[in-house]
C-alpha cells in the first residue's frame, strides 16, 4: 500500500449503550479510531420513490490494517467522514494477508 493515497482523515465510531442520571438506556455513537483513508466512490445515486429524492451514495475507504482496524464489523461501527455518516454495509480484509482493511459504505439515513 503507497503510504501518499491515504490522503484523508477519517473517523470510526463506536455504537454503545449509555445511561443516564435517571437509569434510561441511550444508544449512542462513541469515537473509536481516527486514521487516513483512501476513499474511492461510484458515482452518487439518486433515485425517486413516490415523489423523494433518496441519496444513496455509496463510498469505500481503506485503511491501514491495525488491531482497532480489523475489529471493525459492521453491525456495531460506523464511519465519519466531513461530518457525514457512512453506515458500514461490509468489511473486506483484503485476503488477510494483514496489510489492509476496506470499508463498503453507504451514506447514512438521517432519520
Amino acid at each position: 500500500m503507497k503510504i501518499e493515497l491515504l490522503n484523508v482523515r477519517i473517523q470510526i465510531q463506536k455504537n454503545s449503550v449509555v445511561v443516564d442520571k435517571y437509569g434510561n438506556h441511550k444508544n449512542e455513537w462513541a469515537p473509536y479510531y481516527s486514521c487516513s483513508a483512501t476513499v474511492s466512490s461510484e458515482s452518487p445515486k439518486e433515485e425517486t420513490d413516490a415523489g423523494l429524492i433518496v441519496d444513496d451514495s455509496k463510498i469505500d475507504f481503506t485503511i491501514r490494517f491495525c488491531q482497532k482496524a480489523a475489529a471493525v464489523t459492521s453491525t456495531g461501527y460506523r464511519v465519519l467522514f466531513r461530518d457525514v455518516p457512512y453506515d458500514i454495509l461490509g468489511v473486506d480484509h483484503m485476503n488477510y494477508k494483514r496489510k489492509a482493511v476496506k470499508l463498503l459504505c453507504q451514506k447514512a439515513s438521517r432519520s
